[in-house]
């Protein structure tokens, strides 16, 4: 593209650069608005706005006047207007050749690095609304913590991706990424120990079977119906209220079946 601009300036008189230049900038910015308005209708005709409902991100953009939709058009527009403009001040003499072949070279990767990380936060948001509603059902606490590790992973992803692109040393984004993966498989190991536990424990309630819905069953002080019994937990009523058990806790107390 340089060596382009390069023969295009010599068949130009400087009276004409500047004509030209100002041609070529126009003529970006036009094309950017086109771009920005096109795009932001084929991602509304593709149901963005719809996948995108109810993220924290888009709260925010919606805050400021805006929107997830408008933000990745407009940056689009914006992108190719820096990109005329930095063209017309080339032809126009005013940037030398270096200048103008270090700035087209970085421009695609912090544009790419600055959708990395929108990009990044709106998966992120809609992953842990997604995470959080399968596993809504599972009444214990340690399960809170899932949607909160997809969200940051996902989030963690992106900016790696956006260091990678802007000049960050790969072996150093590696050892980053190592460094994280330990630290959520290793607090991840502690966090979930319960729920593993109790998940290894429905699984043999599951196969085995040692009480089922309708039975009436003591665990514990604990004393009612099975209404529902889940890989993680058992569901038992008695007298209007619900009693949810983790099965590791069942395991720990026994379990006393009910004849009647």
């Amino acid at each position: 593209m340089v060596e382009i601009i390069s023969q295009l300036e010599q068949l130009l008189t400087q009276e004409f650069r500047f004509f030209v230049a100002l041609f070529v900038l126009i003529g970006g910015l036009l094309l950017g608005y086109v771009v920005s308005r096109a795009l932001r209708r084929l991602l509304i005709s593709s149901g963005v706005p719809q996948a995108v409902e109810g993220t924290p991100f888009e709260r925010t953009a919606r805050g400021i006047g805006t929107s997830t939709v408008s933000l990745l058009a407009q940056l689009t527009g914006l992108f190719i207007a820096l990109l005329a403009a930095l063209l017309a001040l080339r032809i126009a003499g005013l940037s030398t050749e270096f200048f103008f072949g270090q700035l087209t070279a970085f421009m695609p990767r912090l544009f790419i690095a600055a959708l990395a990380i929108i990009l990044g936060l709106i998966i992120s948001d809609k992953a842990e609304l997604i995470v959080s509603e399968r596993l809504r059902s599972i009444k214990l606490p340690e399960v809170n913590i899932i949607p909160k590790i997809v969200r940051y992973s996902i989030i963690y992803i992106a900016v790696l991706i956006a260091l990678g692109q802007i000049g960050v040393a790969t072996g150093a984004l590696l050892i980053l990424l190592g460094v994280y993966v330990f630290g959520v498989v290793f607090l991840g190991g502690l966090a979930f120990r319960d729920l593993l536990t109790s998940s290894a424990a429905g699984i043999y309630l599951l196969l085995n079977q040692p009480y089922g819905i309708g039975d009436e069953i003591a665990i514990g002080d604990r004393r009612g119906i099975v209404q529902e019994v889940d890989v993680f937990v058992t569901h038992i009523e008695s007298d209007g209220e619900e009693y949810i058990i983790p099965n590791a806790h069942v395991f720990d107390s026994g379990i006393v079946r009910i004849r009647t």
